[in-house]
């Protein structure tokens, strides 16, 4: 007997964040709208065991508020925004936002997810960077989680 996974699973948000950044990935590069992400990963099969909305959430959120994301973590990159790995940023990025707007979760999920997406998909010690520059980050923003 096989159990149905829960839409707001903890498998499934894992998922909608791996979803979430390969979507913002392609935003990056070819520029598509949000709409067409949404069209086009929706369409998925993959898909059917992912929290779409939560999935949505991200990638809309990402998309909308990237300046103030970008400007945020700029402060503690070592290089221009323009000079990282399409795939560290968008891991970057997707971390932040949910750093900034997902306050419910604890900075050490947000973060244990970004590094292991950056082991899955970033370079070789990609993942050490992500890690790096989100704790940082996370210490800026969410102090009283450090105390």
């Amino acid at each position: 007997m096989t159990l149905k996974l829960k839409k707001n699973s903890i498998k499934a948000k894992q998922r909608a964040r791996r979803f979430a950044m390969q979507a913002i990935y392609q935003w990056q590069v070819a520029q598509y709208t949000f709409t067409e992400l949404e069209n086009q990963f929706l369409s998925q099969e993959e898909m059917v065991s992912v929290d779409t909305t939560y999935f949505l959430a991200l990638v809309q959120g990402v998309i909308v508020h990237h300046p103030d994301l970008d400007q945020q973590l700029q402060i503690f990159l070592d290089r221009p925004l323009q000079g990282l790995d399409f795939v560290e940023l968008a891991i970057l990025r997707l971390a932040a936002y949910e750093l900034f707007q997902q306050t419910e979760l604890p900075y050490k999920v947000v973060l244990n997810e970004a590094i292991e997406l950056a082991k899955c998909f970033g370079a070789t010690d990609g993942h050490k960077y992500v890690n790096g520059v989100l704790h940082q980050l996370a210490h800026k923003i969410r102090p009283l989680e450090f105390n």
